[in-house]
């Protein structure tokens, strides 16, 4: 009797855990007419696995959604149905403007009504978040693509802005997810902290340097996910070392400067 018992806790624990939600994000770098058809297909490769993913630095150019559109179809050739959405291009200078997408596999998740680009504060963020809201097993959660100005340009001055965010959309269950370029460590994440935000990574690299240094070849903590923990929870979250595929970074970074970022989340 008790080892039937053990049996059914066990399948009712490991079916959770591998029932989650597995979302990956990813810099692309400069995603269009410049990514060869094994560069397309080296993605696809990369991130098949995954359940939702959130894309940034699509070109906002024609050849952005088309490239977007390629990667769909050769994730479509893996096993699974996908489905995408491309925003619009962001509202920043011709220079800085650039597109975000989505996709999906749409036997896991639902995507609930249409994606759109903050409104409220596009003008305070160069390229203002993208968001989606989907639903997993009747619990719906909106993820808010975001890539921040460069480092030098100092991303703070923007990312002070997401405070307000949790506010404007009350009934939303918000998860942040892009380049920050910067660390969780920075203090603009303090407001976000004291709502209850937690980063998903803590003291992990994600750009690609241009050549490794003593073995080592991730630059600079920009990536992360960031988690309302009173109403999410995460596990198995790693990134993807997809440079190790390559001979050198110089060929590693024909697909992209950063690494993907992966996590499970469950909605409590």
């Amino acid at each position: 009797m008790w080892s039937t018992r053990l049996s059914v806790l066990l399948f009712l624990i490991t079916g959770t855990i591998f029932s989650q939600v597995k979302l990956l994000s990813w810099n692309i770098e400069n995603l269009g007419k410049s990514k060869s058809d094994a560069n397309i297909t080296f993605m696809a490769n990369t991130i098949k696995e995954y359940d939702i993913i959130a894309l940034q630095e699509v070109v906002a150019g024609d050849g952005g959604a088309q490239a977007v559109a390629k990667l769909a179809e050769e994730l479509n050739r893996k096993g699974s149905k996908w489905d995408y959405t491309i925003s619009d291009p962001t509202s920043s200078s011709a220079y800085k403007t650039e597109r975000y997408a989505f996709l999906w596999k749409t036997s896991k998740v639902k995507k609930i009504g249409e994606a759109w680009l903050e409104k409220k504060y596009n003008i305070e963020m160069d390229r203002e978040p993208y968001y989606c809201t989907f639903d997993y097993k009747g619990k719906q959660f909106t993820l808010a693509n975001f890539h921040a100005i460069t480092k030098s340009k100092q991303p703070e001055t923007e990312i002070k802005y997401f405070k307000f965010l949790p506010d404007q959309y009350p009934k939303l269950n918000l998860l942040f997810v892009g380049d920050f370029n910067c660390p969780q460590s920075h203090t603009v994440f303090n407001p976000l902290k004291k709502m209850g935000y937690k980063s998903v990574f803590i003291n992990q690299k994600t750009s690609l340097k241009k050549e490794c240094i003593e073995n080592e070849c991730l630059a600079s903590e920009f990536d992360n996910i960031w988690y309302n923990a009173a109403k999410i929870s995460v596990t198995n979250s790693k990134v993807l070392h997809f440079y190790t595929t390559f001979k050198s970074l110089k060929e590693a970074r024909e697909i992209s400067d950063h690494i993907p970022i992966t996590t499970e989340i469950f909605c409590q």
